[in-house]
């Protein structure tokens, strides 16, 4: 026997092993490189609501600190997709686990999270700045860590399967990664905020960054154990790296879904209603677009997913200007088209994915372009248009995505979109002298058949959507709308309507949410309408205290329409606290509301900030009389709820003063927990829940929820007398802090009362 003939059984044993130990890889490398990503884009979805909402207190709350948040967060994401892009340069997977665990651990020394005191307190010039600048070294580094996971795992992923039958399409695993996002963003309005203090949840998500590092470690063994022998195997690629053409088109497919995301979710809440954690149903379908694009074996064929989006973006395009006055069947279209239209362009991704060789490449640029699609709908399309125009312009450019079929289109197609044009004109002629009539919504009805039938020529369809948007816009009765104007915080309008008893009367909304209304007759302009009429318990309060004292020093946080301003007298004074400067320069235009400045006969000013931050700089024992009205919408400022706020509005009223707190809400339950606090914070309470007489007319007078505060029930003694006014109740709601608030438990309390 030769040596060489010896040898061969030892090698041969050796390749037994090594394939017995790649066999055995293969088997455990799929489900644990899926926990991976899984485990990642959990703790990623779960830390955004976390760290927004410890920041609450200190930053005071407003609606900037959540858009800001998710700025930084998208940006954050591009930050960890670009970090495993450049770690993909690397050719041994062993240094790149090394350097990525390196990256893991040292993120960690931010942990457990806080946040950081290193910028101080908050900048008044430049809040946002300081925002950023605090989310960065609170949570930026472990966040963009985080991120960096499902395309760094999914090449590792491509390596450790080349030769298998899945090898070619390690995308699959984002579909896993998506489904830990959906879980996560479902979970913590329902379990984790309403179960666990903010504290707790802090300690709770360091632990499981902790554990997700020894996962990590786990997969980069078996990563590197069975790919670095052999990195020679190569996947066939799904399809070849082209042009910058085709990276332009990733960009583009991304930031459509994106955009459409926020555009559907300021439309619903805007021009449908306002309702809490409807924020949570674009964001949810958008999730479920990437899982379902991105399976191996699709639950949503694409063909059967672009003829259902032609069908439920026509929807959209006639609602747009023809209104339909049930909420949940335009809910339910506009989250239909939205979906759809997502998961189309998602659809298009994958199909264009490249193989595993540019993956980290693909995900950097389709971070990019949701980036780009979120960034123009919160900081450009306020600037440039007064609506939520962005949502139908973004929709309607989507459509793009759609077939374009090859050719010139036939002759039975030219004629389709020749009748279909002439029809959205036919339709205008005949409304101009008959007004909307069945005869010209059956002419009308021309323009979606035919763009339906046009569906997979995107051009036409687009060409066809755009007359029947158009159409739609001309036909609808238009409303008496005086002014619109948008801001960081939202889209107010001024409408006009012919009220019974009270004429032409101006109203103010912020999107379906009413702040006020003024009649426009000289003889019944300075009377307060609505919430603040004097039959409402605003208004009880306010006549009640005239009654007892000659001046008042009075505190509002909430500007609205400024009505309250008329029950001043010229010995008193009311101080306004009025976060949205548009709400303060149409309450103090007299051309729009004159309540401030023609029907006040006392001094007027007002402070422009976050109540919860401007309140705390006036003097203690300032006010005989708090007002703060701040509720009524779905967006609650829930850290104006809390014992910390009650302590603070205490503090600010005078020993016999009275804090008035209005909690009208179509949604929310808020009584109970107010009671609560109003107790925690030392102080006594009652309640009122007030419902105008029969045949009260309407706009004169409101329904109204509300509660009264003050150091002790000696103070609310002339309120007691009243048995309009009960002790309030708490019926055993866990206390609300800055650490802990439950608005999911308010909306079920509210499903569960009867209305009154």
């Amino acid at each position: 026997m030769t040596d060489a003939a010896a040898k061969t059984p030892q090698r041969n044993g050796a390749g037994a092993k090594w394939e017995e130990s790649a066999s055995r890889t293969a088997r455990v490398a799929p489900g644990l490189f899926a926990c991976a990503v899984f485990a990642s884009a959990a703790l990623v979805f779960l830390v955004e609501p976390m760290i927004a909402k410890l920041v609450l207190p200190t930053l005071g709350g407003s609606p900037a600190v959540w858009n800001t948040s998710l700025a930084f967060f998208q940006a954050a994401l591009l930050v960890g997709y670009a970090y495993a892009h450049l770690l993909q340069k690397i050719a041994s997977v062993r240094r790149q686990a090394v350097i990525h665990g390196a990256v893991l651990i040292a993120a960690a020394l931010v942990l457990p999270l806080r946040v950081t005191q290193a910028l101080g307190e908050p900048s008044t010039a430049l809040p946002a700045v300081w925002l950023v600048g605090v989310l960065a070294l609170s949570i930026g580094a472990p966040f963009a860590a985080l991120s960096a996971t499902a395309p760094l795992v999914q090449a590792w992923y491509a390596r450790v399967r080349a030769g298998q039958a899945d090898a070619t399409n390690p995308y699959v695993l984002y579909a896993a990664s998506n489904l830990g996002s959906l879980l996560a963003l479902l979970a913590y309005p329902v379990i984790v905020e309403p179960v666990l203090r903010l504290k707790t949840q802090t300690v709770v998500w360091s632990l499981g960054y902790g554990v997700f590092i020894v996962l990590m470690a786990a997969v980069a063994v078996i990563a590197w154990r069975a790919r670095d022998q052999s990195r020679a195997e190569a996947a066939a690629p799904a399809v070849a790296l082209s042009s910058w053409r085709e990276r332009l088109i990733w960009v583009a497919l991304a930031a459509a879904p994106s955009s459409l995301m926020l555009g559907v979710t300021s439309h619903v809440t805007t021009d449908i209603a306002s309702a809490p954690f409807l924020w949570v149903a674009p964001l949810a379908l958008y999730l479920l677009t990437f899982i379902i694009a991105f399976q191996a074996r699709p639950l949503i064929a694409s063909r059967y997913a672009l003829m259902f989006q032609a069908a439920a973006v026509l929807g959209c395009f006639v609602t747009f200007g023809l209104s339909v006055n049930v909420f949940l069947l335009q809910l339910l279209l506009h989250l239909t088209g939205f979906f759809l239209t997502a998961l189309i362009c998602h659809q298009a991704l994958a199909a264009r994915r490249p193989d595993a060789a540019h993956l980290t490449e693909f995900y950097l640029l389709m971070s990019l372009g949701g980036v780009i699609g979120g960034g123009f709908n919160a900081f450009i399309a306020p600037l440039i248009f007064n609506t939520v125009f962005e949502y139908p312009l973004v929709l309607m450019l989507a459509c793009l995505a759609r077939p374009w079929g090859r050719g010139n289109l036939s002759l039975g197609q030219w004629g389709a979109l020749t009748a279909g044009l002439l029809g959205a004109v036919a339709a205008l002629a005949l409304n101009h002298f008959q007004g909307l009539s069945l005869p010209v919504k059956l002419l009308l009805a021309i323009t979606p058949v035919t763009a339906f039938q046009l569906r997979d020529r995107a051009w036409a369809f687009l060409a066809l959507s755009l007359t029947l948007a158009a159409a739609g816009q001309q036909l609808a009765p238009q409303p008496d709308v005086l002014k619109t104007e948008r801001g960081f915080f939202g889209v107010l309008r001024i409408t006009r309507i012919n009220a019974p008893q009270l004429g032409n009367t101006r109203l103010l909304a912020h999107g379906t949410t009413l702040h006020g209304a003024q009649a426009e007759s000289p003889a019944l302009r300075c009377q307060p309408l609505v919430y603040y009429a004097r039959t409402t318990p605003i208004g009880q309060v306010f006549t009640g205290l005239e009654a007892r004292k000659p001046a008042l020093r009075i505190g509002a946080i909430g500007m609205g329409t400024g009505s309250v301003a008329a029950y001043a007298r010229p010995a008193d004074t009311l101080r306004f606290f009025e976060i949205d400067p548009l709400v303060v320069g149409m309450a103090t235009n007299p051309a729009d509301f004159s309540f401030i400045k023609s029907c006040a006969r006392g001094r007027i000013d007002w402070v422009l900030g976050d109540a919860r931050l401007t309140l705390a700089r006036e003097p203690a024992g300032e006010f005989d009389l708090l007002l703060v009205d701040a509720f009524s919408s779905d967006s609650v400022p829930a850290h104006l709820l809390t014992v910390e706020a009650m302590r603070g509005y205490l503090a600010r009223i005078k020993p016999d003063g009275v804090i008035i707190m209005h909690l009208s809400n179509r949604n929310l339950e808020l009584m109970s927990p107010v009671a609560g606090i109003a107790q925690a914070a030392g102080g006594a309470a009652l309640q009122q829940h007030y419902r105008p007489p029969a045949g009260a007319v309407m706009f004169i007078d409101t329904p109204e929820d509300a509660v009264i505060v003050a150091h002790s029930a000696a103070a609310l003694a002339p309120y007691r007398a009243d048995p309009r006014w009960t002790p309030a109740l708490s019926h055993g709601v866990r206390i609300w802090t800055d650490d802990y608030t439950n608005l999911l438990g308010a909306l079920v309390r509210r499903l569960d009362q009867p209305r009154r």
